[in-house]
């Protein structure tokens, strides 16, 4: 099969396709036949670094998502033809991940979905969908009274909570730093826009508070976010767009105010139980999956160019 490799960190212009054998099933594994993949910065941080660690697997194949179809089952009680995707749990740096044309994964990271979608399209929604989900639902408890600031709005999560959290009835502040977003947010839910100056806690008016937030900057603005919201106000780190990872010396008594409730989501472990909940919101409230480019396993060069770089403005896909 085709698939790109990575032995060692190298830039984005030494990535080839290359042919490798398909993978053999075994107990407790399916055999995936990808049809397209969504790309993310984590990969980008793979091949300039992170590859180096012991703990990544070399060679490896990169890519912590995917969508396609289940070309052998094995004993995981799947079926062949079952229309999938599956996402994290070790894709890309524990065993070989989706930048391929086939993919062994085990079946706790492969859940079979009902979306009348075509692969590229469906191919948005795995990590991207299901971070913005998982941190809306689980995380800040979102329902149809709430008001809801999305920090980082223009990012590919972002943009997939102004849908979700509209989708589920909150009214929906979108916060970014060029005005020049601002119709394009509104086009995909936003209710409001404003421009993220750094300090939304004295710049936001009063008929603006949200009680709910989802930081996508990242410790950069959290403290921020903490002080922006009314009270009882709950706010979710799920992204480090920002590039500042840590809260230094953090002292959570005085760091967070009183009535103010800090959580954070982690990806990593989706389950067949929230993957069901994601699609019903998706298929019910018709929920159009958002990407900006499209590229073929030959274009690796170019799309993680584009990745890189940033500018896409969506989602990149991969297709087979």
């Amino acid at each position: 099969m085709k698939a790109i490799q990575l032995n060692h960190r190298c830039a984005a212009e030494e990535m080839h396709v290359c042919e490798i054998p398909i993978p053999e099933v075994r107990s407790g594994w399916v055999l995936v036949k990808i049809h397209a993949a969504g790309l993310n910065h984590s990969e980008v941080l793979l091949r300039m670094f992170e590859i180096e660690n012991d703990y990544i697997r070399k060679p490896i194949v990169p890519g912590i998502e995917c969508v396609g179809e289940v070309a052998d089952p094995s004993d995981c009680g799947l079926a062949k033809g079952d229309k999938v995707i599956a996402l994290m749990g070790g894709m890309g740096r524990s065993f070989n991940g989706s930048y391929a044309e086939y993919v062994l994964l085990p079946a706790t990271n492969v859940f079979k979905v009902e979306a009348d979608l075509d692969w590229v399209s469906l191919a948005a929604i795995p990590e991207t969908y299901f971070t913005a989900y998982g941190s809306l639902t689980e995380c800040l408890l979102l329902n149809e009274s709430d008001t809801l600031l999305v920090r980082g709005a223009t990012s590919t999560v972002g943009q997939a909570a102004i849908q979700l959290g509209k989708a589920l009835g909150a009214k929906v502040i979108a916060a970014c730093r060029k005005e020049k977003d601002f119709d394009r947010l509104k086009a995909i839910g936003a209710d409001f826009c404003c421009i993220d100056d750094g300090c939304l806690a004295k710049s936001l008016p009063a008929e603006m508070r949200p009680n709910k937030v989802l930081e996508l900057v990242g410790p950069a603005t959290l403290q921020d976010s903490l002080r922006c919201v009314t009270k009882p106000g709950y706010v979710c780190n799920t992204g480090i767009l920002g590039n500042v990872f840590t809260v230094e010396h953090f002292d959570p008594i005085k760091y967070i105010p009183n009535g103010v409730f800090l959580t954070g989501f982690f990806s990593n472990f989706p389950t067949q139980e929230i993957i069901d909940s994601l699609f019903r919101l998706i298929n019910e409230q018709r929920v159009k999956p958002l990407y900006a480019k499209v590229f073929r396993l030959d274009e690796i060069v170019e799309a993680h160019t584009l990745l890189e770089k940033g500018g896409a403005g969506g989602k990149i896909i991969l297709k087979m």
